[in-house]
């Protein structure tokens, strides 16, 4: 799976409907912290740390969940080997916080504005209005004008553009092997190779994440593999009765809705 940002997100059901939550890791406070790290250079590094959950971690909002996949003991989250509890808390509607998460999703009419590869042409990138629904428990990346530098060029100040890519929506066709100067040469030296990093799902469950940083390449490139593919907007709307507010984000994709660019940062909006 190629992975192209680092803002991670999956849907789960809150309230008796689909809804956006963003990655939240409970991180130690700082006399925590300072514990931690000085257990992890002594000798005692080899016995298990021992933590307190209910002191020793910043406090995080009462929405907050664990990750479903943390382990539990005595029904308390066990933090992971860097001492972080990963876990999720909801995007709310018009949140301040998470503003531009909650620009790509509608609880109204349950969509979310979604990249992927054109079901009927591999070569085209589609960008398309996706129901809630096909998404649930899915962990998906949020790109765009705000997030991480906008490697990819998106929209602009006056009008940003952000989506969401669902994990494994773009999948390496030439392989690489999993040695070091194999993948040096892949990502320097193919076109596939010019993206953020490669996540490897293994027959196991594991997963094994290779970024240009591990390397030590550059990142981000003036020109990226995603930005050389043409890309149609596709909203799909037909069977709702939407009514959008002017300047959201969806109303202004519906305003060049079915209209092809050559690459991603053609893509002009206008309110």
């Amino acid at each position: 799976m190629v992975k192209e940002g680092t803002q991670i997100h999956t849907f789960r059901i809150k309230i008796g409907q689909p809804y956006l939550w963003a990655r939240l890791d409970r991180k130690p406070n700082k006399q925590a912290d300072k514990r931690f790290k000085k257990f992890l250079h002594s000798k005692e590094s080899s016995k298990a740390f021992l933590w307190n959950t209910e002191e020793d971690f910043k406090p995080v909002p009462e929405c907050w969940i664990p990750a479903k996949e943390i382990e539990q003991q005595n029904g308390k989250p066990v933090p992971d080997e860097n001492g972080h509890i990963p876990g999720w808390v909801p995007v709310e509607k018009n949140s301040k916080q998470y503003c531009w998460h909650s620009s790509v999703v509608n609880y109204e009419f349950g969509i979310a504005l979604v990249l992927r590869h054109d079901p009927d042409e591999p070569g085209l990138l589609e960008i398309s209005a996706v129901p809630l629904s096909e998404l649930l428990e899915q962990t998906l990346e949020l790109i765009g004008t705000n997030i991480n530098g906008n490697p990819y060029g998106l929209g602009s100040k006056k009008y940003p553009l952000h989506f969401l890519i669902p994990h494994g929506a773009f999948q390496v066709r030439n392989l690489p092997a999993l040695k070091h100067n194999d993948l040096l040469s892949w990502f320097e030296d193919c076109r596939e190779g010019k993206i953020e990093g490669i996540v490897w799902h293994c027959g196991d469950g594991c997963l094994i994440k290779v970024h240009r940083h591990h390397l030590g390449l550059c990142w981000p490139l003036p020109d990226t593999y995603m930005n050389s593919k043409p890309v149609i907007v596709n909203m799909n709307l037909n069977k709702y009765d939407c009514a959008f507010d002017n300047e959201c984000l969806f109303n202004q994709f519906l305003k060049i809705d079915k209209q092809k660019f050559d690459r991603l940062k053609d893509i002009m909006l206008d309110v």
